[in-house]
């Protein structure tokens, strides 16, 4: 019996060790939120052709103490967009209070800027597209509060010009 609990400890602490590990290495870790992303930076695509209608992506949020977290991203009519749903998630929070992201899809990284969606046709226009290729997603005009972001460009600093 002490044999077998001393295994589990073992394991346990050896899957902690690893799990813990992995959170530092450049990003999120499945649905395990991670810091700062890893990549090579990426020139962006004005239309998000290079991408596909939709996937999985890393959004890092807050520069001060970045936070990645696994994303779902949309393109509509060469708007790249990504959800919270209907709750308001420590990443969209962080976006609000910091609008500049850095996006990872492929190992490329986007730095982005985040613009909150509130307008009614906007977000029924995501709505259409987003609940279209899966259903399992929620329309997002159907819930109270609405966390969609749209990624644009970030503007250009008179000092970079």
């Amino acid at each position: 019996m002490a044999r077998r609990r001393e295994t589990a400890w073992i394991l346990g602490a050896s899957l902690f060790l690893g799990l813990a590990a992995l959170g530092g290495c450049g990003g999120p870790f499945g649905f395990i939120p991670g810091g700062r992303l890893d990549g090579a930076p990426a020139r962006w695509d004005r239309t998000w052709s290079n991408v596909g209608e939709s996937g999985i992506a890393e959004i890092e949020t807050d520069p001060g103490e970045p936070y990645s977290v696994t994303v779902a991203y949309t393109v509509v009519a060469g708007q790249l967009y990504v959800n919270a749903g209907g709750s308001e998630k420590r990443w969209a929070r962080n976006t609000v209070d910091h609008p500049d992201v850095r996006l990872r899809i492929d190992g490329a990284i986007y730095d982005l800027r985040a613009i909150r969606v509130e307008d009614s046709a906007e977000i029924a226009r995501f709505g259409d597209a987003w609940t279209g290729q899966s259903w399992f997603r929620r329309d997002p005009t159907q819930f109270e509060e609405v966390w969609i972001f749209r990624l644009v460009s970030r503007p250009v600093s008179p000092s970079h010009q």
